[in-house]
């Protein structure tokens, strides 16, 4: 059986559980990205298969209604929260003057450029304010400070693919996974920016990536406690929670987690400052040239 990369299939001895991409090959065996997943692994080529275009299908359904659950979820949550900041704002709707509000700025670093443009596509869903870039995973560690002086972020994601490998080592051993190394040097290295955990917030991981490190080194959020995959866009929800919730209000962390699509599981944290900043009075344009 031939295959290509870039092409979609499962595994055999995984009962193909999880739809996979292509992404290298060499005479027998290749290395597959998850398509919906953060997950990266080698695979014998015998142990891949084609996808069939109804098997395809019923796979982007399913996936699609799951991803469309999560975002009803976070516009229910984002609807209360925009009506506290309206009745706050407003002095319990007595005083009539406009406001504006300061968004946060997102930095998403991301390992896997198809993600990427997914997760930009759900960023301005969700009308927030991101900047993303390309870099792989063994990259980052180098590219985040300059990244870091030229946007100048309030909440950094660095993610892409991971993976942990039970052939190098125990849970705990940090070599016997594929990309938390450098996943937590980058952590280090933004922090050496901006070390405050409330002025820079950041999430860091991917699927089954050694959280206990991560956060060690730095991260508001990481991923994945109990060594799971997590879904491509959960590190959106989580940097659109603390976009919207206000500064003077710390976010739980399960608050943070309950409109992922992986849960507790797959990613932890610790309490943290809302970034959102509400001002008045809102100027109009016309107003202020006259």
């Amino acid at each position: 059986m031939s295959f290509s990369i870039g092409e979609l299939v499962t595994r055999i001895s995984h009962n193909h559980d999880l739809l996979f991409r292509i992404a290298s090959l060499t005479e027998d065996t290749a290395v597959v990205h998850g398509e919906d997943i953060r997950l990266v692994a080698d695979a014998s080529l015998d142990d891949l298969t084609h996808v069939q275009k109804r098997d395809l299908q019923k796979r982007k359904q399913k996936e699609k209604e799951q991803e469309e659950f999560s975002y009803r979820l976070f516009r229910q949550d984002y609807q209360l929260m925009k009506e506290k900041r309206d009745y706050q704002s407003s002095n319990g709707y007595q005083n009539t003057s406009s406001f504006f509000q300061l968004p946060a700025k997102v930095l998403h670093i991301d390992g896997d450029q198809t993600y990427l443009r997914k997760c930009i596509d759900l960023y301005k869903r969700m009308g927030l304010q991101v900047h993303g870039v390309y870099v792989s995973e063994k990259e980052m560690p180098f590219e985040i400070g300059p990244l870091i002086e030229k946007i100048q972020p309030n909440i950094i994601v660095i993610t892409g693919h991971d993976a942990f490998s039970k052939n190098k080592g125990l849970k705990n051993d940090l070599r016997a996974y594929r990309h938390s190394k450098y996943f937590a040097e980058t952590v280090r290295a933004a922090r050496q920016k901006v070390p405050n955990l409330d002025q820079l917030v950041i999430f860091a991981g991917a699927c089954q990536s050694h959280f206990e490190s991560l956060i060690r080194a730095g991260a508001n959020f990481a991923s994945s406690p109990s060594r799971i995959n997590i879904h491509a866009l959960d590190p959106v929800y989580i940097a659109a929670k603390i976009a919207y919730t206000p500064f003077m209000e710390k976010v739980s962390v399960w608050d943070a987690l309950r409109n992922t699509l992986t849960g507790e599981k797959g990613m932890g944290g610790v309490e943290t400052r809302g970034l959102l900043r509400t001002g008045m009075p809102y100027i109009a344009e016309e107003e202020s040239e006259e």
